[in-house]
């Protein structure tokens, strides 16, 4: 008979205890150091911090005391665990503080060191990583999430940028609604009043008309060239963290490359934005958009890559040896090569309005956030194509009825069949074909839709309290100079580039542009913003870790 499974243990998944020939390996990367109780190992506020094993000695992990809250344990740890969490790996500054509590010893891995544990012992690498993003989903509820809160209205476009960009960078927070007893509490409590919001309490303080750069600074996730050691000899910059972005980083990274990566909004790009994707290779269940992009996130900063959003890059040049990369801040890095991979805007409707209702009513994402501003109220969906299909069933799943509004006459024109199947068979979907939304009714949000088209003998007013919008997006790509763009505005790569490109632009270089490169020597352009590229994730994925081989070649026939 076969033995049955063993049974999953999540505290041993979050705190493991390390044997004597793991403790063994460890101390190949460390220090031993004696500690006494009371001695602090790491402090809420900490740029970086050293990963600590606990030999003999035990620890607490506290939430420290504020004006508001008292100190409160969120963790004890005994000898043969490991302290620390997925900050080790994404540079967020430590919001939680280490204390000893029994005397003995600790190995202490300075980061460098800690890098190196990661790039070379695989058992202890795995046994890490699965704790410390366990311990970061557990960190996000509770006294823990209580070092970062966000206060502000489900009415406000800026509160959703704000938590939209926390939740992809897996922040862990509290969000406190301004309509909310809990959250007029806090506003009292540090005097912050409706017209300074969205506001953010940090462990190093309070932010009032907060927003992601200024949060990102805060918790020490904000880009800064002077953090980088040795920043000159970085060798790619990636522009763009969607699928096309996070594939060449996690490639780019594992195979040796220095990786930087710059997102304009935040990691994820739109694929984050797909409630369900069911199509993508390996996993059979589906898997939230926001989940995909959030494990490729931590799977190149498992390999060294530094992502760094909210950080708008403005312009590309070459100078020298090198290409000088300027963020709309006005600070600048340095690569060997370069890839685009983002840079896009979301299609809107040319309706009176439109632009009022943006974040009240008016959405481009279908996740959790914006599903709760309208839970069990009648919403709408425009687009006929796979993210739009998605939207319409995850928001069907959360009590929602939802009208879907296409264009086009035939729902499988531009959607996958098992999702049109789904679709048709869902009662509380009202699927309107060859219709259009024409106008928008509310005052301080949305309230209602109108919508016309070939099939309604005249126009039809709805009661809608969310229009999610999926019909698209066009390329931002009108900062680049000296890129060869198509008329659409997507970026001509290799041998759309056209006959006598290598004539033209690489004859002083004997060749002819390698697979991804633009119009400029080592600057390559993948994903959706690539001209002629297949508007799909996986396709986006599979240009992103293509184009890393390119990079290797242009480094080596460039001689860095």
């Amino acid at each position: 008979m076969t033995p049955a499974a063993p049974a999953h243990d999540p505290e041993a998944e979050r705190f493991p205890v390390l044997s004597d020939a793991q403790l063994e390996r460890v101390r190949g990367y460390g220090s031993v150091e004696v500690v006494q109780p009371g001695a602090v190992l790491y402090g809420t506020g900490q740029r970086t911090y050293d990963f600590i094993v606990l030999t003999t000695a035990a620890a607490e992990i506290v939430r420290v005391a504020t004006t508001d809250l008292p100190e409160a344990q969120v963790v004890s740890c005994t000898p043969g665990q490991f302290l620390g969490e997925l900050n080790l790996l994404t540079g967020q500054s430590t919001y939680l503080t280490a204390r000893v509590t029994a005397a003995g010893s600790i190995i202490r891995i300075d980061p460098a060191a800690f890098r190196r544990l990661m790039d070379e012992d695989t058992e202890l690498s795995d046994l890490i990583l699965t704790a410390f993003l366990a311990r970061r989903s557990e960190l996000q509820s509770g006294d823990a999430a209580l070092s970062v809160r966000m206060l502000g209205s489900e009415l406000s476009r800026e509160s959703l940028a704000l938590r939209s960009w926390a939740a992809h960078a897996r922040i862990a927070y509290t969000w406190f609604d301004i309509d909310s007893a809990a959250g007029a509490a806090l506003a009292r409590t540090i005097g912050v009043t409706d017209e300074r919001l969205p506001a953010a309490v940090t462990p190093t303080g309070v932010i009032t008309d907060a927003n992601p750069a200024m949060v990102a600074a805060a918790l020490g996730l904000a880009y800064s060239a002077e953090s980088e050691p040795d920043s000159a000899a970085t060798d790619l910059i990636i522009v763009g963290a969607g699928p096309a972005g996070l594939a060449a980083a996690v490639y780019g990274a594992s195979e040796g490359l220095r990786t930087v990566v710059f997102d304009a909004v935040s990691v994820g790009g739109q694929a984050s934005s797909s409630s369900r994707i069911e199509n993508y290779l390996g996993f059979e269940h589906g898997i939230s958009g926001a989940d995909l992009t959030g494990r490729a996130m931590v799977q190149a900063q498992k390999f060294g890559a530094s992502l760094n959003s909210p950080c708008r890059v403005v312009s590309v040049r070459r100078t020298g040896a090198l290409f000088e990369v300027t963020l709309s801040d006005g600070a600048v890095a340095h690569s060997r090569a370069v890839i685009l991979a983002g840079g896009v805007k979301y299609r809107a409707l040319d309706l009176p309005r439109w632009p009022d209702f943006e974040g009240r009513g008016i959405y481009y994402a279908a996740t959790e956030i914006e599903a709760r501003t309208c839970s069990c109220t009648p919403v709408a969906v425009i687009g006929g194509a796979n993210s739009a299909g998605q939207a319409a069933l995850f928001l069907a799943g959360r009590g929602c009825m939802v009208t879907l509004v296409i264009r086009s006459g035939d729902l499988s024109a531009g959607m996958s069949s098992y999702l049109a199947h789904r679709i048709e068979a869902n009662p509380a979907i009202d699927i309107r074909l060859g219709t259009e939304v024409t106008a928008l009714h509310g005052d301080d949000r949305l309230a209602a839709i109108t919508v016309s088209g070939k099939n309604a003998p005249e126009p039809q007013r709805l009661p809608c309290s969310g229009l999610f919008c999926f019909i698209g997006a066009d390329p931002e790509t009108s900062w680049l100079a000296d890129i060869r763009l198509d008329s659409d505005g997507f970026v001509l790569t290799d041998i759309a580039l056209g006959p006598g490109t290598a004539e033209d632009m690489w004859g002083t270089l004997g060749r002819g542009p390698l697979p991804f490169e633009t119009s400029v020597p080592g600057i390559f352009a993948v994903g959706d913003m690539r001209a002629g590229s297949m508007k799909r994730i996986a396709a986006a994925v599979g240009d992103g870790a293509g184009s890393v081989r390119s990079v290797h070649e242009f480094i080596g026939l460039a001689g860095m």
